[in-house]
Order: C-alpha cells, then structure tokens, then sequence
C-alpha cells in the first residue's frame, strides 16, 4: 500500500500535469481563432477561381493548347504530399492523416511514389516504417504564409512540368469544426476545377486579351491557392484537434485527483484510528 507522502507527491504531480494541459488547450484555443478566420476568409476567393477557371476552359477550343499543369498523361510516377503536424499531443490529428497515409501507398504500391511531407511527425511516421521522404517542409506550419505556401507548390509543380512525376497528390485534415477534422486527399496536378464550380458567380465573363493568355496566369496560382488553401485547413485542424485533446486531459487529470484525494483521505483516517486503537489498546493494558 501507498504512503502518505507518496500520494501526496502523486497528487502534486497529476496538479502540475492539469495546469500544462490547461495552458496548451488556452494557447490551442487562442490560435484557433485567427486560423479559423484565415481559413473562412481564404474559402470563397479558391471557391471562385475553381469557377472562373470552369467556364473559362470552357471557352477554349476543343484542341487548342490550353496549359502544361491541364495535361493529363499515363500516370507512372507520383508525388504524394503528406500534411501533418511538428508536434504531438493532438489527439487523433497525425494518426487519422498516417493511417490515410499508408493506405494511399499500399493502393499505389505498383506505381513509384516521392513522398513529400509538410510536418515533422509525419516524416518521423513514414521513415520509420522504411518510406524514403524525399523532403520534409519542418516548421512551415508555425510562420504559414501565401509565400511559404508557394514554395512548396512550385516545387511539386516544377517536378511535374520537367516530367520527373505525373499526378501530384496532396493529403491533409480538412477543418470541419472545433471538433471534427476530416482526412482529405485531393488530386493537385493535373490540375482540375471542381465539378461544383462550374457555376461562375454574376454570370458570364469578358476575358481580355484571349482566354488562353488569361488561363496561363491563372492555373498556376490556382496552384498555389489550393496549396496554400489545404495547409491553412491542416493548421486549423491541428489547433482543434489539440484543444479538444487537452480539454479532455485536463478533465481527466481532475478526475484523477479527485480519486487521489479521496484516496488519501481514506488512507489517513484509516492511519489514525489505527494509532488511536494502538493507544486505547495500550492503555487498557496498563490497567489490566
């Protein structure tokens, strides 16, 4: 049975624990704030332009050269792009993107895949299960930027024009709500507007001085945007995820020092009326 002094240092330290778990899930929840407005903010502006570039390749002529990110070809070589998080303690955020992770892999196993990862407990996770990571974008996510964003989609893009790979993949956790994140994976080059978007707010466009001219400035910050759109999403995710983490940690620490209270009180109580039995017993037999 536990001392005294070994439960008391028991409940000191799950006391200690609950006050680091608090601070994160205030920190957590103050970054989710302004990621959560960058994300709604950034929607509608990627919305549009998968609308606008909709109709607009809709006015090019069939067979007309369009753009070298539209083209499609046998799909031999791919470059997967993995978004996960630099730190742990986040709940299911990391698991939910590996595990979607591996199963990409495994259904692509006859094809030759580059992994590219954007976070540092991801590129840990596939090394360690013998993927060679072909670069990993460490501490991206803590200073995001559109710059940053686009550096990363000019590389991928880059590869994909010299023809080093065909098809670029983009996996990250899509932010649903403070407590729902969803693994997504979207095909990123070829390039493809939604379907859903084809639609163009206001009505019909004037594109000067050509369509195609306009379509060559536009697919390659398309891109970019949805880049940069997916790594907003996985920053906002992982900021939920963490809260929703602490929050239960920080609740179960409270419930563990309730018991340990208890716990201790008991055990006191029990300690004293042993004494005083001891005594009472003792006194008894001076008597006697």
């Amino acid at each position: 049975m536990a001392s005294l002094r070994d439960i008391r240092k028991r409940i000191r330290s799950v006391k200690n624990t609950r006050q680091i778990t608090k601070a994160m899930k205030m920190v957590s929840a103050a970054k989710l704030r302004k990621a959560q407005e960058n994300v709604i903010a950034s929607r509608p502006y990627a919305q549009t332009l998968d609308a606008v570039m909709s109709q607009l390749l809709s006015k090019v002529e069939p067979g007309a050269v369009t753009h070298p990110l539209l083209t499609s070809r046998e799909v031999k070589r791919i470059e997967f792009v993995v978004v996960s998080s630099d730190r742990g303690l986040a709940g299911g955020f990391n698991s939910n993107i590996t595990r979607r992770a591996l199963k990409f892999l495994a259904e692509h196993a006859d094809k030759q895949v580059t992994i590219t990862t954007v976070g540092r407990k991801g590129a840990e996770f596939l090394r360690g299960r013998g993927f060679n990571v072909r670069k990993d974008w460490t501490g991206l996510l803590s200073k995001l930027s559109y710059a940053s964003a686009e550096a990363v989609a000019v590389e991928v893009t880059n590869r994909f024009l010299s023809g080093e790979v065909d098809a670029v993949y983009f996996l990250f956790n899509e932010f649903v709500s403070a407590i729902a994140q969803v693994p997504n994976l979207s095909q990123v080059l070829p390039y493809e507007p939604k379907a859903a978007a084809s639609a163009t707010p206001g009505g019909e466009y004037a594109y000067e001085p050509t369509p195609q001219a306009v379509l060559e400035k536009l697919v390659p910050q398309a891109v970019n945007v949805k880049i940069y759109g997916g790594l907003l999403e996985s920053y906002a995710a992982e900021h939920a995820a963490r809260m929703a983490a602490m929050e239960n940690a920080t609740k179960n620490a409270g419930d563990m020092i309730g018991t340990l209270t208890l716990f201790y009180n008991r055990s006191r109580q029990a300690l004293i009326t042993k004494e005083l039995m001891e005594i009472v017993s003792g006194a008894e037999a001076l008597k006697g």
